[in-house]
């Protein structure tokens, strides 16, 4: 397989993010920058987006391997994984894959399931979101009001405007994959087998993946830590960049401190 592309900055132990359905590789250029001096920082375009090629059909067990075969491309054994909305489907998908290969989990704004393909919730979901590009608007028409939509009450002005450029650089056709893959994941039975360090990150006012659900996900993930950033939506790295990486900062710090104390003993 063709490693997907990546964007790096940084040298040390590697942090891959992993985008949502509205971004790319470059959505997390601010991240990369602040990570850059301590860790090797890298952000993939999951296959169809960015300048990676497309999978021959998108699911969550293919694009496991597709990360699988980035982290040998960059001769990367294990990784610490940020993964935001889908890109946190991916990453549960990717530890109950290859779980050697992960060292820690940040699981933003995303869930365990998203609920069965054959369903009439799933099919209503999939009609609702892909009826403005059957209808011939684009994705860059579409990209203001869906980020509306996606944030809280006070976002940061500049973050909504990077959002909102990220969501209009997505293709449609990448688009469209990901909404019906979206519709397949269930890892629910997988969360009391992840044995890493693990933090499940919620934002307040995140009506796609609510805090709720996710401070019940985290409670069936041993040891999992669980952090509100207040006042952010679905896109808390937009709307708060700064406390979302104060957020991941220390949990990889700590994470980090925890290894040493055990190699000392």
């Amino acid at each position: 397989m063709t490693a997907p592309h990546h964007i790096e900055r940084g040298a040390g132990p590697a942090v891959v993010f992993l985008h949502g359905i509205g971004g790319d590789g470059a959505s997390w250029l601010m991240e990369l920058e602040a990570l850059a001096g301590h860790w090797r920082a890298i952000a993939w375009d999951m296959p169809g987006y960015g300048a990676s090629p497309a999978l021959p059909e998108m699911t969550f067990p293919a694009l496991a391997d597709a990360l699988d075969a980035l982290l040998d491309s960059l001769d990367i054994d294990r990784a610490h994984l940020i993964g935001h909305s889908i890109g946190g489907m991916v990453a549960q998908e990717f530890a109950a894959t290859f779980p050697h290969r992960v060292a820690s989990l940040v699981l933003y704004a995303t869930s365990p399931a998203f609920g069965r393909p054959d369903g009439d919730w799933q099919r209503e979901f999939l009609a609702a979101r892909l009826a403005p590009l059957d209808a011939g608007r684009r994705m860059a028409d579409l990209a203001p009001s869906i980020v509306a939509g996606l944030v809280g009450g006070e976002p940061d002005p500049d973050g909504v405007a990077r959002a909102t450029a990220a969501m209009a650089r997505v293709p449609e056709d990448a688009y469209r994959a990901a909404m019906r893959c979206l519709v397949t994941f269930d890892r629910r039975e997988a969360l009391p087998e992840i044995a890493v360090p693990v933090l499940v990150l919620a934002g307040a006012e995140d009506d796609n993946a609510p805090a709720r659900m996710m401070e019940r996900m985290a409670s069936r993930i041993p040891g999992a830590d669980f952090q509100l950033i207040a006042g952010a939506g679905h896109l808390a790295h937009f709307e708060r960049p700064a406390a979302f990486r104060a957020a991941i900062v220390s949990f990889l710090d700590g994470v980090t401190a925890r290894r040493e104390r055990e190699a000392a003993r």
